[in-house]
Protein backbone atom coordinates (compact mmCIF):
# COMPACT_ATOMS: atom_id res chain seq x y z
CA UNK A 1 0.00 0.00 0.00
CA UNK A 2 0.89 3.51 -0.68
CA UNK A 3 2.55 5.63 2.53
CA UNK A 4 0.43 8.30 3.77
CA UNK A 5 3.28 10.85 2.69
CA UNK A 6 4.16 9.37 -0.95
CA UNK A 7 3.22 11.61 -3.62
CA UNK A 8 0.40 11.52 -5.99
CA UNK A 9 0.61 10.01 -9.81
CA UNK A 10 1.98 13.19 -11.76
CA UNK A 11 -0.50 13.18 -14.34
CA UNK A 12 -4.45 12.40 -14.34
CA UNK A 13 -7.26 12.48 -16.73
CA UNK A 14 -9.48 15.39 -17.62
CA UNK A 15 -13.23 15.51 -16.98
CA UNK A 16 -14.03 13.25 -19.17
CA UNK A 17 -10.34 11.49 -20.08
CA UNK A 18 -7.52 13.16 -21.83
CA UNK A 19 -5.21 15.74 -21.48
CA UNK A 20 -2.44 15.64 -18.67
CA UNK A 21 -3.50 17.34 -15.21
CA UNK A 22 -2.13 20.29 -13.88
CA UNK A 23 -3.08 23.89 -15.91
CA UNK A 24 -5.73 21.09 -17.88
CA UNK A 25 -7.71 19.62 -14.82
CA UNK A 26 -8.23 22.98 -13.62
CA UNK A 27 -9.48 24.01 -16.31
CA UNK A 28 -11.83 21.12 -16.59
CA UNK A 29 -13.47 21.56 -12.99
CA UNK A 30 -14.12 25.25 -13.37
CA UNK A 31 -15.44 25.61 -17.26
CA UNK A 32 -16.45 22.18 -17.67
CA UNK A 33 -18.85 22.70 -15.26
CA UNK A 34 -20.38 26.36 -16.13
CA UNK A 35 -20.90 25.09 -19.84
CA UNK A 36 -23.05 22.01 -18.58
CA UNK A 37 -24.97 24.06 -16.32
CA UNK A 38 -25.26 27.03 -19.69
CA UNK A 39 -26.58 23.52 -21.35
CA UNK A 40 -29.21 22.73 -18.64
CA UNK A 41 -29.95 26.18 -18.79
CA UNK A 42 -30.75 26.09 -22.72
CA UNK A 43 -33.16 23.04 -21.85
CA UNK A 44 -34.80 24.34 -19.46
CA UNK A 45 -35.15 28.23 -21.04
CA UNK A 46 -36.21 26.60 -24.34
CA UNK A 47 -37.26 22.75 -24.34
CA UNK A 48 -38.90 23.07 -27.86
CA UNK A 49 -35.93 23.35 -29.38
CA UNK A 50 -34.57 19.46 -28.30
CA UNK A 51 -38.01 18.35 -29.41
CA UNK A 52 -37.03 14.71 -30.95
CA UNK A 53 -33.98 14.54 -29.58
CA UNK A 54 -34.20 11.94 -26.65
CA UNK A 55 -33.37 8.73 -28.96
CA UNK A 56 -30.06 10.24 -29.71
CA UNK A 57 -28.61 10.32 -25.73
CA UNK A 58 -27.44 6.81 -25.54
CA UNK A 59 -25.27 7.39 -29.01
CA UNK A 60 -24.41 11.05 -27.25
CA UNK A 61 -23.31 8.47 -24.43
CA UNK A 62 -21.40 6.67 -26.79
CA UNK A 63 -19.78 9.49 -27.69
CA UNK A 64 -18.25 10.15 -24.41
CA UNK A 65 -17.50 6.74 -23.49
CA UNK A 66 -15.46 6.07 -26.84
CA UNK A 67 -13.48 9.07 -25.69
CA UNK A 68 -12.46 7.95 -22.94
CA UNK A 69 -11.55 4.39 -24.05
CA UNK A 70 -8.99 6.43 -26.47
CA UNK A 71 -7.39 7.79 -23.01
CA UNK A 72 -6.61 4.79 -21.56
CA UNK A 73 -3.91 2.12 -21.89
CA UNK A 74 -3.24 -1.04 -20.16
CA UNK A 75 -1.13 0.90 -17.47
CA UNK A 76 -4.66 2.30 -16.20
CA UNK A 77 -5.44 -1.41 -14.84
CA UNK A 78 -1.98 -1.59 -12.77
CA UNK A 79 -2.97 -0.75 -9.45
CA UNK A 80 -5.36 -4.07 -10.29
CA UNK A 81 -2.25 -6.52 -9.73
CA UNK A 82 -0.16 -4.16 -7.87
CA UNK A 83 -2.69 -3.21 -4.77
CA UNK A 84 -5.99 -5.88 -5.71
CA UNK A 85 -7.24 -5.05 -2.03
CA UNK A 86 -7.03 -1.29 -2.46
CA UNK A 87 -8.99 -1.61 -5.89
CA UNK A 88 -11.73 -3.89 -4.93
CA UNK A 89 -12.51 -2.18 -1.43
CA UNK A 90 -12.80 0.95 -3.79
CA UNK A 91 -15.10 -0.62 -6.29
CA UNK A 92 -16.89 -2.90 -2.93
CA UNK A 93 -17.62 1.23 -1.75
CA UNK A 94 -18.47 2.51 -5.20
CA UNK A 95 -21.32 0.07 -5.52
CA UNK A 96 -22.51 -0.33 -1.83
CA UNK A 97 -22.35 3.14 -0.38
CA UNK A 98 -23.98 5.11 -3.26
CA UNK A 99 -26.62 2.66 -4.22
CA UNK A 100 -27.60 2.31 -0.61
CA UNK A 101 -27.72 6.10 0.24
CA UNK A 102 -29.24 6.78 -2.93
CA UNK A 103 -32.40 3.46 -1.77
CA UNK A 104 -31.98 5.53 2.13
CA UNK A 105 -32.42 9.45 0.60
CA UNK A 106 -35.02 8.59 -1.64
CA UNK A 107 -37.55 6.88 1.15
CA UNK A 108 -36.09 10.08 3.70
CA UNK A 109 -37.29 12.54 1.48
CA UNK A 110 -39.91 10.86 0.16
CA UNK A 111 -39.30 11.35 -3.23
CA UNK A 112 -41.95 10.54 -6.01
CA UNK A 113 -41.26 7.01 -7.65
CA UNK A 114 -39.41 8.41 -10.74
CA UNK A 115 -37.39 10.80 -8.59
CA UNK A 116 -36.98 7.62 -6.61
CA UNK A 117 -35.66 5.81 -9.23
CA UNK A 118 -33.56 7.77 -11.14
CA UNK A 119 -31.17 9.05 -7.65
CA UNK A 120 -30.47 5.21 -6.58
CA UNK A 121 -29.90 4.75 -10.64
CA UNK A 122 -27.30 7.45 -10.42
CA UNK A 123 -25.70 5.92 -7.17
CA UNK A 124 -26.10 2.29 -9.09
CA UNK A 125 -23.60 3.72 -12.10
CA UNK A 126 -19.95 3.20 -12.19
CA UNK A 127 -17.43 5.47 -10.84
CA UNK A 128 -17.34 9.36 -13.08
CA UNK A 129 -14.15 9.77 -14.89
CA UNK A 130 -14.08 13.51 -13.15
CA UNK A 131 -12.89 11.81 -10.15
CA UNK A 132 -9.59 11.24 -11.87
CA UNK A 133 -8.94 14.67 -12.12
CA UNK A 134 -9.82 16.40 -8.56
CA UNK A 135 -7.58 12.78 -7.20
CA UNK A 136 -5.33 15.34 -8.82
CA UNK A 137 -5.62 18.42 -7.78
CA UNK A 138 -6.52 16.91 -4.03
CA UNK A 139 -2.98 15.22 -4.24
CA UNK A 140 -4.46 11.76 -3.40
CA UNK A 141 -3.34 8.71 -5.06
CA UNK A 142 -4.03 8.85 -8.86
CA UNK A 143 -3.04 5.45 -10.07
CA UNK A 144 -5.35 4.05 -7.51
CA UNK A 145 -8.22 6.71 -8.50
CA UNK A 146 -8.06 5.53 -12.37
CA UNK A 147 -7.99 1.76 -12.14
CA UNK A 148 -11.11 1.67 -9.79
CA UNK A 149 -12.80 4.16 -12.69
CA UNK A 150 -11.57 1.88 -15.22
CA UNK A 151 -12.54 -1.78 -13.69
CA UNK A 152 -15.65 -0.06 -12.29
CA UNK A 153 -16.44 1.03 -16.31
CA UNK A 154 -15.77 -2.11 -17.33
CA UNK A 155 -17.93 -4.16 -14.45
CA UNK A 156 -20.93 -2.11 -14.85
CA UNK A 157 -22.78 -4.16 -17.48
CA UNK A 158 -22.68 -6.87 -14.56
CA UNK A 159 -23.60 -5.00 -11.40
CA UNK A 160 -25.77 -2.36 -12.58
CA UNK A 161 -28.39 -3.46 -13.76
CA UNK A 162 -29.36 -6.17 -10.87
CA UNK A 163 -28.36 -3.51 -8.66
CA UNK A 164 -30.93 -1.00 -10.14
CA UNK A 165 -33.28 -4.28 -9.88
CA UNK A 166 -33.31 -4.79 -6.46
CA UNK A 167 -33.22 -0.75 -5.17
CA UNK A 168 -35.28 1.05 -7.89
CA UNK A 169 -37.24 -2.38 -8.69
CA UNK A 170 -39.88 -1.71 -5.75
CA UNK A 171 -40.48 2.02 -7.24
CA UNK A 172 -40.85 1.20 -10.95
CA UNK A 173 -40.67 -1.96 -12.92
CA UNK A 174 -36.67 -2.58 -14.01
CA UNK A 175 -36.18 -4.53 -16.94
CA UNK A 176 -32.52 -6.01 -16.01
CA UNK A 177 -31.75 -7.66 -19.06
CA UNK A 178 -32.42 -4.75 -21.59
CA UNK A 179 -30.66 -2.44 -19.13
CA UNK A 180 -27.25 -4.56 -19.30
CA UNK A 181 -27.83 -4.43 -23.42
CA UNK A 182 -28.10 -0.76 -23.00
CA UNK A 183 -24.91 -0.59 -20.99
CA UNK A 184 -22.86 -3.18 -23.13
CA UNK A 185 -23.92 -1.08 -26.19
CA UNK A 186 -23.35 2.26 -24.93
CA UNK A 187 -20.59 1.90 -22.47
CA UNK A 188 -18.23 -1.12 -22.61
CA UNK A 189 -18.43 -1.45 -26.79
CA UNK A 190 -17.22 2.37 -27.07
CA UNK A 191 -15.17 2.32 -24.30
CA UNK A 192 -13.47 -1.39 -25.79
CA UNK A 193 -13.32 0.45 -29.14
CA UNK A 194 -11.67 3.58 -28.01
CA UNK A 195 -8.79 1.23 -26.19
CA UNK A 196 -8.27 -0.61 -29.57
CA UNK A 197 -7.48 2.63 -31.15
CA UNK A 198 -5.48 3.89 -28.86
CA UNK A 199 -3.68 0.45 -28.66
CA UNK A 200 -3.00 0.64 -32.76
CA UNK A 201 -2.66 4.34 -33.27
CA UNK A 202 -1.41 5.51 -30.25
CA UNK A 203 0.68 8.30 -31.53
CA UNK A 204 -1.68 10.10 -33.66
CA UNK A 205 -4.13 9.48 -30.61
CA UNK A 206 -1.62 11.29 -28.43
CA UNK A 207 -1.84 14.12 -30.87
CA UNK A 208 -5.88 14.30 -30.22
CA UNK A 209 -5.59 14.06 -26.48
CA UNK A 210 -6.36 17.78 -25.81
CA UNK A 211 -9.72 17.60 -27.90
CA UNK A 212 -11.03 14.81 -26.52
CA UNK A 213 -12.23 16.64 -23.42
CA UNK A 214 -14.52 18.95 -25.55
CA UNK A 215 -15.58 16.69 -27.46
CA UNK A 216 -17.00 14.54 -24.81
CA UNK A 217 -18.31 18.06 -23.08
CA UNK A 218 -20.50 19.17 -25.90
CA UNK A 219 -22.00 15.42 -25.73
CA UNK A 220 -22.63 15.48 -22.18
CA UNK A 221 -23.81 19.15 -22.44
CA UNK A 222 -25.98 17.63 -25.26
CA UNK A 223 -27.46 14.90 -22.94
CA UNK A 224 -28.09 17.17 -20.16
CA UNK A 225 -29.96 19.92 -22.17
CA UNK A 226 -32.11 16.53 -23.54
CA UNK A 227 -32.98 15.71 -20.50
CA UNK A 228 -33.65 18.47 -18.78
CA UNK A 229 -35.75 20.06 -21.81
CA UNK A 230 -37.88 16.30 -21.28
CA UNK A 231 -38.70 17.25 -17.59
CA UNK A 232 -38.90 20.89 -17.78
CA UNK A 233 -42.31 20.82 -15.62
CA UNK A 234 -41.13 18.60 -13.25
CA UNK A 235 -37.90 20.73 -12.61
CA UNK A 236 -40.57 23.34 -11.75
CA UNK A 237 -42.59 21.87 -9.52
CA UNK A 238 -39.08 19.68 -7.77
CA UNK A 239 -36.22 21.28 -8.27
CA UNK A 240 -35.53 22.23 -4.67
CA UNK A 241 -36.61 18.28 -3.73
CA UNK A 242 -34.14 17.18 -6.25
CA UNK A 243 -30.93 19.67 -5.40
CA UNK A 244 -31.45 18.84 -1.73
CA UNK A 245 -31.44 14.76 -2.79
CA UNK A 246 -28.02 15.58 -5.14
CA UNK A 247 -26.62 17.61 -2.62
CA UNK A 248 -26.78 14.81 0.02
CA UNK A 249 -26.62 11.72 -2.39
CA UNK A 250 -22.78 13.53 -3.44
CA UNK A 251 -21.87 14.93 0.05
CA UNK A 252 -22.63 11.67 1.78
CA UNK A 253 -20.68 9.11 -0.58
CA UNK A 254 -17.82 11.65 -0.21
CA UNK A 255 -17.79 12.10 3.11
CA UNK A 256 -18.06 7.83 3.55
CA UNK A 257 -15.87 6.85 0.64
CA UNK A 258 -13.16 9.59 2.86
CA UNK A 259 -14.25 7.17 6.11
CA UNK A 260 -13.87 3.78 4.23
CA UNK A 261 -10.07 4.35 3.42
CA UNK A 262 -9.09 5.69 6.55
CA UNK A 263 -10.89 2.96 8.21
CA UNK A 264 -8.69 0.10 6.80
CA UNK A 265 -6.09 2.26 6.57
CA UNK A 266 -5.23 2.69 2.81
CA UNK A 267 -3.10 5.90 4.21
CA UNK A 268 -4.27 9.27 2.94
CA UNK A 269 -3.54 9.48 -0.63
CA UNK A 270 -5.18 5.88 -1.28
CA UNK A 271 -8.59 7.67 0.98
CA UNK A 272 -8.70 10.94 -0.57
CA UNK A 273 -8.74 8.58 -4.27
CA UNK A 274 -11.91 6.73 -2.50
CA UNK A 275 -13.44 9.93 -1.55
CA UNK A 276 -13.82 10.98 -5.21
CA UNK A 277 -14.35 7.59 -6.59
CA UNK A 278 -17.28 7.00 -4.32
CA UNK A 279 -18.95 10.30 -4.02
CA UNK A 280 -18.19 11.10 -8.24
CA UNK A 281 -20.91 9.15 -10.43
CA UNK A 282 -21.35 8.37 -14.69
CA UNK A 283 -24.04 10.48 -14.51
CA UNK A 284 -24.07 10.54 -18.19
CA UNK A 285 -24.82 7.09 -17.79
CA UNK A 286 -27.39 7.28 -15.48
CA UNK A 287 -29.53 10.02 -17.17
CA UNK A 288 -29.49 7.96 -20.50
CA UNK A 289 -30.68 4.70 -18.87
CA UNK A 290 -33.20 6.63 -16.83
CA UNK A 291 -34.33 8.43 -19.82
CA UNK A 292 -34.50 5.05 -21.72
CA UNK A 293 -35.89 2.37 -18.73
CA UNK A 294 -37.86 5.14 -16.71
CA UNK A 295 -38.96 8.46 -17.88
CA UNK A 296 -37.60 12.08 -18.64
CA UNK A 297 -38.25 13.32 -15.47
CA UNK A 298 -36.70 10.16 -13.70
CA UNK A 299 -33.41 11.30 -15.73
CA UNK A 300 -33.45 14.33 -13.78
CA UNK A 301 -31.15 13.59 -10.89
CA UNK A 302 -28.20 12.20 -12.88
CA UNK A 303 -28.58 15.73 -14.72
CA UNK A 304 -28.73 17.54 -11.73
CA UNK A 305 -25.78 15.43 -9.92
CA UNK A 306 -23.59 15.89 -13.14
CA UNK A 307 -23.24 19.29 -12.53
CA UNK A 308 -22.97 19.35 -8.92
CA UNK A 309 -20.51 16.85 -8.21
CA UNK A 310 -17.86 18.64 -10.56
CA UNK A 311 -18.44 21.86 -8.74
CA UNK A 312 -18.28 20.21 -5.00
CA UNK A 313 -15.62 17.93 -6.26
CA UNK A 314 -13.42 21.00 -7.45
CA UNK A 315 -14.19 22.45 -3.96
CA UNK A 316 -13.31 19.42 -1.52
CA UNK A 317 -10.41 19.23 -3.84
CA UNK A 318 -9.08 22.67 -3.11
CA UNK A 319 -9.35 22.65 0.65
CA UNK A 320 -7.78 18.56 0.67
CA UNK A 321 -5.10 20.68 -1.53
CA UNK A 322 -4.61 23.43 1.15
CA UNK A 323 -4.64 20.54 4.12
CA UNK A 324 -1.61 19.00 2.22
CA UNK A 325 0.41 21.92 2.27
Amino acid sequence: MRSEHQSPEPEARTETGGAPAGLGARLAVTVFPVLVLAAGAAGMVSPSSFTGWAPSVPYLLGVVMFCMGLTMTPLDFRSVLQRPWAVALGLAAQYVIMPGLGWLIAHALGLSPELAAGLILVGCAPGGTASNVVTYLARGDVALSVSVTSVSTVLSPLVTPPLALLLAGEFLPVDAGSMVTDILKTVLLPVLAGLAVRLLAGRYVTRALPVLPWLSVLAIGAIVAIVVAGSASAIMSAAALVFLAVVLHNGLGLALGYGVGRLFHLGVPASRALTFEVGMQNSGLAASLAAAHFSPAAALPAAVFSVWHNVSGALAAAWLSRRSR
